[in-house]
């Protein structure tokens, strides 16, 4: 046990460090001042912005707005051009191992090894992630995406709706503290749409999740907040109501927009 003598912790409390460490502490995403430059086009401009514990986060914008490009800065998968980000107080230049640890992804493009069988496929990642009791934690993996019927299938046999379901599993495997789902829904059905959103608030209550999707009823259905990118900028970052508000006040009308409205006024207007 560690004894600091002469430690006066309400000048601690007044200090920089102390509101640094409480920041960390209480942020799971910490993005500052992030730009990503491919030749002379800006696909982040000075991009910030926070994303608490146990938040479920939209994240939204226009084909090409940089939201992809955001997530796969956060889980090192591409360096920015400038910037910073932490994950769960890891910093992705220095900790970039630590930071993958603490993230599952599943990208919009889903890689998969299709040759494989969906529960040799979660062996695999799970090998990868050290997971010691690997039989254990992929029959929970299974039941959570619903897979019991698929596990002994090929992933090139699986429907779109199910190998998206695979992607979810593998970045579930390792019970990681963070979810970064970029388009996650691509290919279900209605149905399965129902019960990906469910599987979402689930995981909500204990990890914190950053989603994009096109998909407004999602948003307004599972995420406590809302982050709109438009060309490589910050647009809004608000809850929804408070979105729908700034709205009509400036349309200085008394009906309500929804989501979609507010969407095409911030991207477009």
């Amino acid at each position: 046990m560690l004894i600091f003598k002469n430690f006066d912790f309400e000048i601690f409390k007044k200090s920089s460090y102390f509101a640094a460490f409480i920041q960390i502490t209480i942020m799971s995403i910490l993005v500052s001042n992030v730009s990503k430059v491919y030749g002379t086009q800006y696909a982040l401009n000075n991009v910030s912005f926070e994303v608490q514990k146990g938040e479920i986060v939209g994240f939204l914008g226009p084909n090409g707005a940089g939201k992809s490009t955001m997530m796969k800065i956060i889980t090192c998968f591409i360096p920015p051009t400038k910037g910073d980000v932490s994950v769960c107080g890891f910093d992705i230049w220095n900790d970039s191992i630590e930071v993958r640890k603490r993230i599952g992804y599943l990208s919009e493009s889903n890689p998969l090894y299709h040759d494989m069988y969906v529960r040799e496929f979660l062996e695999f990642i799970a090998g990868i992630h050290q997971i010691k009791n690997i039989q254990k934690r992929i029959e929970e993996v299974i039941g959570m995406t619903r897979l019991e019927i698929e596990q002994h299938k090929k992933i090139g046999t699986l429907s779109r709706g199910y190998r998206q379901r695979v992607g979810l599993a593998q970045a579930l495997i390792h019970d990681p503290e963070v979810l970064i789902l970029d388009e996650p829904t691509t290919g279900l059905d209605p149905n399965q749409l129902v019960e990906f959103r469910e599987l979402i608030r689930e995981c909500g209550k204990k990890k914190t999740v950053l989603l994009s999707t096109h998909i407004m009823q999602e948003v307004e259905a599972m995420c406590n907040r809302v982050i709109i990118i438009n060309k490589g900028n910050i647009v809004a970052d608000n809850s929804m109501q408070e979105l729908k508000e700034k709205v009509t006040s400036f349309k200085k009308t008394k009906q309500e927009p929804s989501m979609e409205d507010v969407f095409h006024f911030l991207t477009k207007g």
